[in-house]
């Protein structure tokens, strides 16, 4: 197991290792000066070199590139000064010369825009977006498993055909545009009746009270965001029920007398869950990459709707940074589900 984790994790760091490297390319590539798009058009020389020089813009491209995959790196080599270790948080290791290798937090740089450390923006938008995201994997997991046990008992009917239909309507339809149309209903054409706004963040502004949380402004992009995986839990947990219905114990469960509910409840539903357990753990990381257009159409105050404003302001330190917060998510989860797998099928270590 040990062995089989190892490898995992050389895996993952590979992976990004990978991200890293495309990022950067891409946007080192990208038309424009960021020393100008920081200052503005009609910047002087003097300041727009003094900026360059700040950010490591006046260096060569594979010199920035060294740069900052130490700055991203947790075991770095910086130059030993109480402005390095302010601006980086090291411990340091042990000294060479005037350089000395680090153990240190991975630095994101700052904004072009604010001038604020990408790792503190993304704190204060990462918790809301992680919200949204788990919420509506509850939604999506709750009402999903409840369609597809519905679904599958009465196979057949207009209710299995309506679950069916609903599963596709909720697959086919993209997030942005589901968002537009539920936004529009919910939050202007009813919102007399339901009490909900077409935008707003997680926490609004009270002049009383200060800082309060809104939980209103969290039903529709949770609703638009778990509409997905919704769709899909609807189906496996239908496939795998009618999976399970047709076994020979609940057939014998059926000949012992026990009631309808508790065969499918108990037995059923029970040894019907791995598939779903299984979409679970791969779309949670999923709904976080995934609530970029949903945040930005609901105005909700979260990762993506940072990382599109930034993206706009040509911020690209707050866009790399949240690039590679979600692939460093999407490689830890996947470890975790293939540790996982390993754990309860030793069977997956020798694969």
């Amino acid at each position: 197991m040990g062995i089989y984790a190892l490898r995992k994790l050389l895996y993952g760091l590979a992976v990004m290792a990978g991200v890293v490297a495309v990022v950067f390319v891409l946007f080192n590539i990208l038309p424009g000066d960021p020393a100008r798009m920081t200052m503005g058009q009609r910047s002087d020389v003097q300041s727009l070199e003094a900026v360059r020089k700040e950010f490591g813009l006046d260096k060569s491209k594979p010199v920035q590139f060294f740069l900052y995959v130490n700055d991203l790196s947790p075991i770095s080599v910086h130059e030993n000064t109480p402005e390095n270790q302010e601006k980086y948080g090291y411990v340091k290791m042990f000294k060479i010369g005037d350089d000395a290798w680090v153990l240190k937090k991975p630095y994101l740089r700052r904004s072009y825009q604010t001038k604020r450390d990408v790792t503190t923006i993304l704190g204060e938008t990462v918790p809301n977006t992680f919200v949204l995201a788990l919420t509506a994997m509850i939604f999506a997991t709750i009402i999903g498993v409840f369609l597809g046990v519905l679904s599958a008992v009465y196979k057949g009917t207009w209710i299995d055909k309506a679950a069916n239909m609903f599963a596709i309507l909720g697959i086919s339809a993209p997030a942005f545009f589901a968002g537009i149309i539920i936004a529009w209903f919910f939050g202007f054409v009813l919102s007399d009746y339901t009490g909900l706004n077409m935008s707003g963040s997680l926490y609004s502004y009270d002049p009383f009270e200060g800082e309060i949380i809104t939980l209103r402004n969290l039903w529709l992009p949770m609703i638009t965001l778990g509409l997905r995986p919704l769709a899909i839990i609807v189906q496996l947990t239908r496939s795998a029920m009618l999976d399970v219905l047709s076994q020979d114990y609940i057939r014998t469960a059926r000949a012992k007398g026990l009631s309808r509910k508790t065969i499918i409840y108990k037995h059923a539903l029970k040894n019907a869950l791995n598939p779903v357990i299984t979409a679970i753990s791969g779309w949670f990381a999923s709904l976080l990459a995934g609530s970029f257009f949903v945040e930005y159409i609901f105005g909700y105050n979260g990762l993506g709707r940072t990382t599109v404003y930034a993206l706009e302001m040509s911020d690209f330190p707050v866009v790399m940074g949240s690039i590679l917060f979600i692939a460093f998510v999407f490689v830890v989860v996947n470890i975790l589900v293939d540790l996982l797998y390993a754990w309860i099928d030793p069977r997956v270590k020798l694969a």
